[in-house]
């Protein structure tokens, strides 16, 4: 990459749809859960702020600043507690990917095809 040149960081879509293809639905369900783990406060159960920040790098985040992250949290935390459980976090990685969103329709229209 030349001197000066911004590299595009990949973003989460890019791989969620491939994850869903590759895995099933049951797969790409136990990856969530285990990236929920891999950043959540083992204390509190939750991802915080504090260790969102701390394992941000694991997931190629290390660029971003502290409003950024704080900003992602807030994109996900559907009760206002200022953390991601596992659940908002499952909801906000699936809410990112508008591309999974149509994945189970399509599904269903397969399936119905064989029904048939």
């Amino acid at each position: 990459m030349a001197r000066g040149q911004q590299r595009r960081p990949m973003e989460f879509e890019d791989f969620l749809p491939v994850m869903a293809e590759k895995l099933g639905g049951d797969g790409l369900v136990e990856e969530l859960c285990n990236g929920f783990r891999l950043l959540m406060d083992p204390r509190h159960r939750l991802i915080t702020f504090d260790s969102l920040k701390r394992n941000a790098a694991l997931l190629g985040l290390d660029g971003l600043c502290d409003d950024e992250l704080r900003a992602m949290i807030r994109e996900g935390d559907a009760d206002g507690d200022g953390a991601l459980s596992q659940w908002e976090f499952c909801v906000l990685m699936v809410r990112l990917s508008p591309q999974l969103m149509e994945a189970p329709s399509q599904w269903m229209d397969q399936a119905s095809g064989f029904m048939s």
